[in-house]
């Protein structure tokens, strides 16, 4: 799992009004005086402080997120507030993230804002599948070898069985040959009355390279079809969240699970809550790194997740394909293009088809085989695992950023190491401790608590003390007033954040969400 993709942020912008000049520094850049400063901490979150809203929707369609652990009463009066002033709730989210989605009226978009219970409010994005079309599968052969030429054949000693994965995507062609009656339908979040069936084809293929009985990676494992993107496979973040919360709701604790997502958009910090909230429902994450030919991967939802296994895709040859995206955020690689999967047309049909969305599935049926063999492991085991037993250094041009990392399961899958200790931020070339109470907030670095940088990426992160709930957020000057530009929210203590930003000041806080004592926050900047 990556270590350095931006998850959730409460854009917490704050109006200042304090009458200190600001210093322009030697770049004409300008930096907040200390009584500014001083202003804007204390104001940082007022009482009365307006939710923020993360973009504007044209056609009124937003994602209303509550804050964490709000009851259901909550969720009830925001709804009927919301309703009260003309809007329409959509989907409701209770498992992977508590909020719902709704078309908004300005009234009822500017109430919601002055509800004490909402965290933040975004505008709905489209999301597409992660595919590139393109003129026996050997992606299955390449991953059980450490070098080429291939040797025509897959080898494997675990098949998957007792697992189950759910595939958000298009739907599935439940009744394809390749399927053997193992794939079934579980939510659909696309209102055209086909249910989970697969009328674009791209989660059919999907499904058979995760499980397929002649292309996919585990052959025995339980599919699960999650519709969240329609028949030309495309969608938005508040259905695909559905579909997210719907599996994080309804997957059997303690059993084994891998979600499939090869799919993805602009930023979301809605489906990257709901991505990670599900992955520490115990639930492990493969994610497409999209196909915007050499783009950073962390700029995308939700292939920045930290926790998730984003994935990359490569060609025969082992080299990087060339519409794969790169970056610090790619865990892996696997093969992507040319993949010969199951097909929605008949029920032996099949496809060739090119994107990381081909590469992904490899990876979530490469989980589901570590997870036969240990089936209590965490996500966090899973991803480290295969991370650690990948093949390094035979990417051609894996791209800036990128892990030189391609996928193996090797003839003899063995069990996964225990669980990894979390993060330290000890390789971090600067360091600072503190301590907080449950409640408690600390900026960093220095003693102004700010930095001023050149274009690029930041990159800080938290190790604290165990039990605890801290948060790390990124926050820059914008004039006026400090805007936080991303952060961390997972349920532990230990955080870590990357943003790529433009030139400017720059400070980042530590909050307590729970618990109290000492911590550590690393930071690299640019």
């Amino acid at each position: 799992m990556h270590q350095t993709t931006t998850r959730l942020g409460l854009a917490l912008a704050a109006t200042l009004f304090g009458s200190a000049m600001a210093v322009p520094n030697a770049t004409g850049a300008t930096s907040p005086g200390p009584e500014q400063r001083s202003a804007a901490r204390a104001a940082a979150v007022p009482d009365d402080q307006p939710a923020p809203v993360r973009g504007t929707a044209s056609d009124g369609r937003y994602i209303v997120v509550l804050e964490k652990d709000s009851s259901r009463a909550s969720m009830r009066s925001a709804e009927a507030q919301a309703r009260n002033d003309g809007a329409t709730v959509t989907h409701r989210y209770g498992a992977a993230l508590d909020g719902f989605a709704a078309k908004l009226s300005a009234k009822a978009l500017e109430g919601l804002r002055h509800n004490p219970n909402v965290a933040f409010i975004e505008a709905d994005q489209p999301v597409r599948a992660s595919e590139t079309q393109s003129p026996a599968t050997w992606g299955i052969d390449r991953i059980d070898q450490r070098t080429l030429p291939l040797s025509n054949s897959y080898t494997f000693t675990q098949s998957g069985a007792g697992v189950t994965a759910y595939i958000i995507d298009t739907g599935i062609r439940n009744a394809h040959a390749e399927f053997s009656g193992r794939a079934t339908s579980g939510y659909s979040a696309i209102s055209d009355g086909r249910g989970t069936d697969d009328c674009n084809g791209h989660g059919t293929h999907v499904a058979g390279t995760v499980g397929g009985e002649t292309y996919g990676v585990a052959q025995d494992v339980r599919l699960v079809a999650v519709r969240v993107l329609d028949c030309q496979g495309s969608g938005s973040n508040a259905g695909v969240i559905a579909g997210v919360d719907w599996v994080t709701q309804n997957h059997t604790a303690g059993a084994p699970a891998v979600a499939n997502m090869s799919l993805g958009g602009g930023v979301s910090s809605a489906l990257d809550t709901a991505v990670s909230n599900s992955i520490a429902d115990g639930v492990t994450y493969a994610l497409a790194a999209g196909n915007d030919s050499g783009a950073n991967a962390c700029n995308g939802s939700p292939g920045r997740v930290a926790a998730g296994l984003t994935i990359g895709s490569t060609t025969n040859t082992d080299a990087r394909s060339s519409f794969s995206n790169i970056g610090s955020c790619l865990d892996l690689f696997a093969p992507g293009s040319n993949i010969t999967s199951a097909w929605h047309t008949g029920n032996t049909a099949t496809n060739t088809i090119s994107g990381t969305s081909m590469a992904t599935p490899h990876v979530a049926g490469a989980a589901a085989l570590l997870l036969q063999a240990t089936p209590s492991a965490s996500p966090a085991t899973i991803a480290s695992t295969l991370i650690a037993n990948s093949t390094t250094g035979r990417v051609t041009n894996p791209g800036t950023g990128s892990p030189n990392r391609l996928l193996f399961t090797g003839t003899g899958t063995t069990n996964p190491d225990p669980d990894p200790q979390p993060t330290t931020c000890s390789t971090m070339p600067e360091k600072e401790t503190g301590s907080l109470t449950s409640g408690g907030t600390a900026y960093h670095p220095g003693a102004n608590d700010e930095y001023y940088a050149t274009s690029g990426t930041h990159v800080g992160c938290i190790s604290g003390p165990t039990g605890a709930d801290f948060d790390l957020y990124l926050e820059k000057w914008n004039g006026s007033s400090w805007v936080v530009v991303a952060s961390g929210l997972g349920a532990t203590s230990e955080e870590r954040v990357s943003y790529t930003g433009t030139s400017g000041y720059y400070s980042w806080r530590v909050r307590a969400y729970s618990g109290s004592g000492s911590y550590t926050f690393g930071l690299d900047r640019p």
